[in-house]
């Protein structure tokens, strides 16, 4: 293992129990312990559980944090309540997508209000330096990466939530989507939300570094008669990209403009300013040069990350941004950047060059897959 790479609390925990390790985002993490298969599957019949704690959390306090983080975020902030949690972006002055983040309205035991910013893995040392960069004026507001000092454990699938039941104050019990709380497990303080990424129902749970392993193993405690599937990465990747969600790196650069992306939901624009904002209008306004599009292939072969998109005539018109054998549809899926006047004609066809070979491509709308509420 290279000595700069670094590991979760749980890191122990997955060598001991068979996890296939490998580097990601700086942090040597479980890729499978079964196969990706059999992980997606337990997620989308049962519940998966998941170690992300190499997101980044990022906690601001005092009386301004919430206008500091409304200059920063795409989405509104000063009117978020105690115990909302909104997906947002961070975008250069340019409007290029610095990353895509979660934020948390929390308030402590003690009363004390405050938010938490969940960033991706690969992009928190960037964060970090942003936000420092970007401090001016607001001085007095108390910005502490706390990543090092916490863990983060995903349960998600349709019973997730009765798995976590038992382990958790009646109140939690009833959160609703996007909906986030401080509480506490057995008496150790935990902050659980009702959010993931892998289009299913479930809980997300920070937790502080010495309580991980407890907390992990109470968990699959819990789950043991249903069963509750240990997953990793490999797994997570196929769940988000049936439910479309983007990952920084594929769908999302600071080359790419949110409403290329088509996360227009994720920018509230009047009656406010925020870093990108006016670069972002005016791209609106001048017309996008491509957009994020859905693609189906028969066969099994997957059309993976770089890929060429064709058009009828074999022009190429865009690139596959994430592809990947659907284990839910049963199918090639992928998600790409196609030229927008292309992507425009709804009697626009498609075709991908997988390695030399091409192949017909069905435009499919996003998500691929929607779950049951």
């Amino acid at each position: 293992m290279n000595e700069a790479t670094k590991v979760t609390p749980l890191h122990a925990w997955h060598v001991a129990h068979g996890g296939r390790m490998a580097p990601f985002a700086g942090y040597q993490m479980p890729i499978q312990y079964t196969t990706i298969v059999e992980e997606h599957e337990a997620v989308r019949n049962r519940a998966g559980l998941f170690d992300i704690s190499h997101m980044g959390r990022l906690r601001f306090d005092g009386p301004r944090a919430d206008q500091w983080l409304s200059r920063l975020l795409t989405r509104r902030v000063l009117d978020m309540k105690v115990g909302q949690v909104r997906y947002s972006l961070m975008c250069r002055e340019d409007g290029g997508i610095l990353d895509d983040v979660l934020v948390y309205c929390l308030e402590s035991p003690g009363g004390t209000v405050y938010f938490l910013l969940v960033v991706n893995a690969g992009n928190r040392d960037k964060i970090v330096r942003w936000i420092g960069d970007h401090r001016e004026g607001f001085e007095d507001v108390q910005f502490h990466d706390v990543t090092e000092q916490t863990a983060m454990i995903a349960v998600q699938g349709p019973l997730a939530r009765s798995i976590c039941k038992p382990l958790l104050p009646p109140g939690v019990q009833t959160l609703g989507n996007y909906r986030g709380c401080v509480t506490e497990h057995y008496g150790k303080p935990v902050i659980v939300s009702r959010t993931g990424y892998t289009g299913e129902d479930g809980l997300e749970w920070i937790v502080r570094e010495e309580d991980a392993a407890r907390i992990w193993e109470n968990l699959l405690l819990a789950g043991r008669e249903m069963p509750l599937q240990v997953a990793g990465l490999g797994a997570r990747d196929t769940l988000r990209l049936e439910a479309a969600m983007p990952l920084y790196g594929h769908e999302l650069s600071e080359e790419i403009l949110p409403i290329e992306a088509g996360l227009d939901f994720a920018l509230q624009i009047e009656g406010r300013q925020w870093i990108g904002r006016d670069a972002i209008v005016a791209a609106a306004a001048a017309g996008v040069r491509r957009r994020r599009i859905g693609l189906t292939l028969d066969g099994k072969r997957a059309a993976r990350q770089d890929a060429a998109v064709l058009d009828e005539s074999g022009k190429a018109v865009g690139v596959v941004t994430s592809g990947s054998f659907s284990p839910t549809l049963q199918k090639p899926i992928a998600m790409a950047y196609v030229d927008a006047k292309v992507a425009d004609d709804p009697s626009a066809k498609y075709q991908v060059d997988i390695r030399g070979t091409v192949l017909a491509a069905v435009r499919t709308p996003l998500p691929f897959y929607h779950r049951v509420s």
